[in-house]
């Protein structure tokens, strides 16, 4: 499908009822209980604070394919993209869905983390990261999901994330906007025929997301680690593929980046439903760069702290403040800073940095929301989601 028509499908399928990055149950059950009007929706179990875990399923084509969003309660991009691609493939005046029916079952877990959602934190109820939970399963959240890969045994796995405004592709000033991963499925780090598989898949994705955010794509690190789901998925020979929403300029709420993580998603899934996908296209995957951390959200340059010409970095602290998601300004570091790039950059040209009239105290975590440059305010207000 080409970007125009991916284009007007985002702006014609966008559910407008999901916007910023706090996203719980509460939010998405209305959707759920209107889907059900034409879907199945089944609740699979609870989670550690008795919250339902729903699975969506469409289709009765021959390939199984499983997404699940939210592990990570506060990473909720790829959740607002799954309901926009729901719309898509609901809507029966478009042939879209059909086509895909016919050759695809798709299941969807929405949000497999309700309690960490509620909370926005990356961990369930008991403080336990369900990521690392895949060969314990110590929690009903990772039980109820791997009962679910036994019985469907899916042919696709799509295990969807977000990630922090660090990273860059590469070792560049082009943030990584969405990053993709094939789990490793060994110490080793094998190129194994179902790693192949979904490197193909990926470099599908990347081909598209090229013609709309060119040099923006990364590559997330595939070291293995067994008890990640991703890697355990990829150990039993599932082809899976790791979805990372990560920064695009000015967009903390992450509506640009659910607009990318959606061409992506309708990329994968026509491609799924179109070919048979061998694996032989695999090498495109090493193409794209694989992450660096070279961002921080803001760089104050080339000031005068305590008789020392410094730059100070500056990173978002996102705390859920009264149902509501606050980026709170902290400063990271203070030293020289050429290596790295700051999503808003401010010049200090060799002032001195102040803060409420006396020199800025650089302490872990110091929040700065003002400061002047000699006798120049400036102010770095909390981003709101």
């Amino acid at each position: 499908m080409d970007i125009k028509s991916l284009q007007d499908y985002f702006t014609l399928y966008k559910e407008d009822s999901l916007n910023g990055r706090y996203i719980t149950l509460e939010n998405i059950l209305p959707l759920l209980e209107k889907l059900s009007q034409k879907l199945e929706i089944k609740e699979i179990g609870l989670s550690e604070n008795n919250a339902p875990i729903h699975l969506i399923k469409l289709g009765k084509g021959s390939n199984k394919l499983l997404f699940w969003s939210q592990m990570h309660g506060n990473e909720s991009t790829t959740t607002k993209s799954l309901f926009d691609l729901l719309n898509l493939l609901t809507d029966s005046s478009n042939s879209f869905g059909k086509e895909i029916f016919k050759e695809c079952t798709i299941y969807i877990i929405p949000i497999l983390n309700p309690d960490g959602a509620k909370a926005y934190t990356r961990l369930n109820y008991n403080q336990v990261d369900l990521n690392r939970d895949a060969q314990q399963k110590t929690q009903k959240e990772s039980i109820i999901f791997s009962d679910l890969v036994e019985r469907i045994q899916p042919d696709f796995a799509f295990n969807l994330h977000g990630q922090r405004t660090i990273f860059s592709a590469g070792q560049s000033n082009y943030s990584a906007t969405v990053s993709f991963l094939s789990p490793a499925s060994d110490m080793e780090r094998s190129i194994t025929q179902s790693r192949k598989v979904a490197m193909d898949i990926i470099g599908k994705m990347n081909s598209t997301l090229q013609k709309c955010i060119p040099n923006m794509v990364g590559r997330y690190d595939d070291g293995f680690n067994l008890n990640c789901v991703g890697d355990t998925l990829s150990n039993i020979e599932i082809p899976t593929i790791l979805f990372e929403a990560g920064h695009f300029p000015d967009d903390y709420k992450r509506e640009k980046t659910r607009e990318f993580i959606f061409y992506s998603l309708v990329t994968a899934i026509e491609y799924i439903a179109t070919t048979k996908i061998t694996g032989k296209n695999y090498e495109d995957y090493f193409l794209i760069p694989e992450n660096g951390k070279c961002f921080y959200d803001i760089i104050i340059r080339n000031v005068i702290l305590k008789d020392k010409n410094v730059d100070i970095a500056i990173q978002y602290s996102e705390k859920l403040i009264e149902n509501e998601v606050k980026f709170i300004p902290k400063i990271v570091k203070v030293d020289m800073l050429q290596n790295f790039h700051g999503h808003r950059e401010i010049q200090g040209e060799k002032r001195e940095i102040r803060n409420e009239n006396v020199t800025v105290e650089i302490l872990p975590e110091a929040e700065l929301l003002k400061f002047y440059l000699n006798s120049e305010l400036f102010l770095i207000e909390p981003v709101k989601s």
